[in-house]
């Protein structure tokens, strides 16, 4: 019997310890990333801050875009303030997995691929993969298969080159990891056309004094949202339900028309 009464007496002190291990696990997932967040008042943003109009500097020196506005507009829905973290686009998933920075606000596109690893918010922006290419030259390419035998720049690692990669066969592909750089070779010819989302295109022709020129459909539709690091999803909710609010209100819709001059979140 006393064997039995030390039996009982052991298991429930391994039960004991278990509940206490059991509540502190809980403990410690619910001081989560959106608790960081908030203790430390500001929610760390990477982006580009060379991909005008969503993220570049303006002629005061500062950050500005639509992302850029965005990312205050979430931050200030979830009670905290944007950190900025302007970073090459070729480093910015690093980044993100070293924990550098708490989320990318970067015209991520949601792809199956992608959420293999990253969470995403609800979308933000739809868009599309366009060619751009010199003004007088629209007529050269018009589908996805007139890319064949050009000279074609893309961003490294972006979904451009991935798209272009496993799409069109016999393209000559260019990366760049700036875009001033990838524009330029495009204006004095070094390259026959880029692939840009259609959103930068149309104002990037705008500001290029018709230098440059969109040409063909827009060749997918594309999607993007906040990227996150698995396993947050107390600050994933909380980003999706700060877009719903700016949906809901009209912060979003507004930021769309002030920077592209139509709704380009549905």
């Amino acid at each position: 019997m006393k064997l039995a009464l030390l039996g009982r007496q052991a298991l429930m002190g391994v039960m004991a310890v278990a509940l206490v291990a059991g509540m502190s696990v809980k403990t410690y997932a619910d001081e989560g990333l959106l608790n960081k967040v908030k203790e430390r008042g500001t929610l760390l943003v990477g982006l580009e801050g060379t991909y005008p109009p969503f993220s570049f500097q303006g002629d005061d020196g500062k950050l500005t875009g639509f992302e850029v506005e965005f990312a205050e507009e979430l931050a200030k829905h979830l009670g905290v303030k944007a950190s900025l973290k302007p970073t090459k686009w070729d480093g910015m998933l690093a980044s993100l997995d070293s924990k550098r920075i708490d989320v990318v606000i970067n015209q991520v596109t949601i792809s199956d691929e992608r959420k293999k690893k990253y969470d995403f918010s609800t979308p933000y922006t739809v868009s599309g993969i366009q060619a751009l290419v010199k003004k007088g030259n629209e007529g050269v390419i018009k589908t996805a298969a007139d890319l064949k035998g050009k000279k074609v720049g893309v961003g490294l690692g972006t979904n451009y080159e991935e798209w272009l990669r496993q799409n069109v066969q016999g393209v000559d592909i260019r990366t760049y990891d700036d875009d001033p750089t990838k524009y330029q070779d495009l204006r004095v010819g070094r390259i026959d056309a880029i692939l840009v989302d259609r959103l930068a295109a149309l104002d990037l022709v705008k500001k290029t004094k018709d230098t440059l020129a969109v040409t063909g459909e827009a060749f997918s539709r594309q999607e993007s949202g906040v990227a996150l690091r698995k396993g947050n999803e107390d600050l994933l909710k909380a980003v999706d339900a700060a877009i719903a609010e700016m949906q809901k209100d009209g912060t979003l819709k507004a930021l769309s028309e002030k920077w592209f001059g139509a709704d380009v979140t549905k």
